[in-house]
């Protein structure tokens, strides 16, 4: 995380100054961008060098990265991607950026979607979640994707043309509205990451998120539940029997999420992942004949 501050466009050593960036950056160049990152305030301002140094292929562009980066610009936006579950996600400017802690949610999605199972990726941002659930099932499943946001729907394209199956689809709408009518009662999987920060919490977000990210993508209203209301109220209508929707939440709200569920008539599990500070909630549609 960086603060954010105007910077120096000065940030390059004269040498290097209109001239290609070397293969191999110089140990005085690596010190010089990851002081400028370090008097910015980013926490992971090494790391956050050696990723700059990679994207850039010229000292205009790194100074303008540099620059971006210290004004408070998340890095996943600078250069244009983010590292998620092992994978290279784009993430333009204004999209959400897939947190880590969501790699969870797609392995306990993983292990639920057999060969063919058909996928679905609701509010689905960049499509991260889809593209890496297609990369961890290691078998075919048939996915598609849908969000509200535009630019999140030509990011998710992108990302899961690369990695998903050939015959996945992402459709630009608001939650079950934007999918084929012929997905009724047919979904194995649904991956629903939605927003879930309560609207008087959005103030206390870092910069990065508060002012680089779509308000959308992280407002769930009132309580945070407003989405998954609406979400888990529809989901027995297109689960398949036996299918199971998925989202993430947090510790507390995790006892009101289950209510929300459980209402709609799913039978709801909890997961955490310790090392992540993950939870996941996992709401099944009875298969047929089940009291």
């Amino acid at each position: 995380m960086c603060a954010e501050s105007p910077g120096s466009d000065d940030v390059l050593p004269p040498v290097l100054r209109g001239v290609p960036l070397p293969v191999h950056p110089s140990t005085s160049l690596r010190s010089s961008v990851t002081a400028r990152l370090r008097a910015a305030g980013c926490v992971f301002a090494e790391d956050e060098t050696r990723i700059l140094l990679s994207a850039a292929d010229t000292p205009a562009r790194l100074a303008t990265m540099i620059r971006d980066r210290a004004a408070g610009r998340p890095l996943e936006h600078v250069v244009g991607w983010a590292e998620f579950a092992g994978l290279r996600i784009s993430v333009d400017p204004g999209v959400f950026v897939p947190r880590r802690r969501s790699e969870f949610l797609v392995r306990t999605a993983a292990a639920l979607a057999r060969e063919n199972a058909q996928v679905v990726d609701l509010c689905c941002g960049s499509g991260a979640l889809g593209a890496a659930l297609a990369a961890e099932v290691g078998h075919p499943v048939r996915l598609c994707a849908a969000d509200l946001d535009p630019a999140a729907v030509r990011c998710a394209r992108r990302n899961l043309a690369r990695s998903a199956a050939p015959g996945t689809e992402v459709f630009e709408g608001d939650l079950f509205e934007a999918l084929p009518t012929g997905l009724r009662g047919r979904v194995d999987v649904l991956l629903a990451n939605v927003p879930y920060v309560p609207t008087a919490d959005i103030e206390f977000l870092p910069a990065e998120a508060r002012v680089h990210e779509a308000r959308p993508a992280l407002d769930g209203g009132a309580d945070g539940l407003d989405v998954l209301r609406r979400v888990a109220a529809a989901a027995p209508h297109w689960l398949a029997p036996g299918g199971a929707l998925l989202f993430e939440t947090s510790d507390q709200q995790a006892e009101a999420a289950l209510g929300v569920v459980a209402a709609a008539g799913l039978t709801a599990a909890l997961g955490y992942d310790e090392d992540l500070d993950a939870t996941v909630v996992t709401a099944v549609r009875p298969p047929l004949g089940t009291p």
